[in-house]
């Protein structure tokens, strides 16, 4: 627990100042840029990496994420840790004003994603996974006092009809036949199939409290929109592997793309 303590409580406080600011920004008419890749970026996106960085520059790890300058791979190689920030997850739920966004921070070590939290700004609500340490749930005003924090434990149960969470635009032309394949593929293994559409890392919330049993997502994602959710689900004894060739996602590669993927509860295995 010391280095709970004095680590991944700099991540929690980086996350709670974070969200605040995201909400006075969101509380605003929000002025969007649109990026080299074609993603949008708004205030919030980047006043959340300056805050969350400024917080984990005192743990003497390296940080990565969505909106900083990331280092080469010939560099970032030779990282024995790192910390993997998106400071506002779901940036177009951001500007729709749906609610339906979050700030991730996970700390990988070798690879693998270790700790992960996703905060809910709007909720003010955290969910964290310490590799072989729990998954816990806590409000933002509980955060210094871990008596309060509700231990998760893996659910043994899978919903009935089984519950698919997916992006909102899961199944849209751009990749709808590819959906409709894997989904007669789910269809056969499990039965009927219900849907819950909905925006950034909050899905993780979903599935870690027994309400949705499956994560696909087959369009790209970057390695800091799913570590944390990573270190959550495999706390729980779930899984995230590539669709393409059934490994688990690993971190810190050279490109940072994630290959399409489905993450499956304890319940669903």
């Amino acid at each position: 627990m010391k280095a709970f303590n004095e680590i991944y409580h700099t991540a929690i406080a980086a996350a709670i100042d974070a969200s605040a600011k995201i909400i006075a920004i969101y509380q605003q008419e929000v002025e969007i840029t649109i990026k080299n890749d074609g993603s949008p970026v708004t205030q919030a996106d980047l006043a959340s990496s300056k805050i969350i960085s400024s917080h984990l520059q005192s743990t003497g790890i390296p940080v990565m994420g969505e909106e900083l300058k990331n280092k080469s791979f010939a560099e970032r190689k030779g990282w024995e840790s790192q910390w993997c920030v998106d400071p506002l997850d779901g940036t177009k739920m951001f500007i729709l004003k749906n609610d339906e966004f979050a700030v991730n921070i996970a700390h990988v070590k070798d690879g693998i994603a270790i700790f992960g939290l996703i905060a809910d700004p709007v909720k003010e609500k955290i969910i964290i996974g310490v590799k072989n340490g729990g998954v816990f749930t806590f409000s933002f005003s509980e955060s210094t006092d871990q008596s309060k924090w509700k231990k998760i434990l893996p659910c043994h149960q899978r919903n009935s009809p089984v519950v698919v969470a997916c992006s909102r635009g899961f199944g849209s032309k751009s990749n709808g036949t590819k959906v409709f394949g894997y989904e007669n593929e789910l269809s056969e293994q499990y039965g009927e199939l219900d849907y819950l559409k909905m925006g950034s890392a909050l899905k993780f919330f979903e599935l870690a409290e027994g309400r949705a049993d499956i994560y696909i997502r087959l369009g790209p994602t970057m390695e800091w929109d799913i570590a944390a959710g990573q270190a959550i689900m495999e706390e729980l004894g779930g899984t995230i592997t590539s669709i393409e060739d059934g490994k688990t996602l690993v971190y810190n590669k050279e490109s940072l793309f994630n290959p399409p993927f489905i993450a499956k509860t304890k319940a669903i295995l």
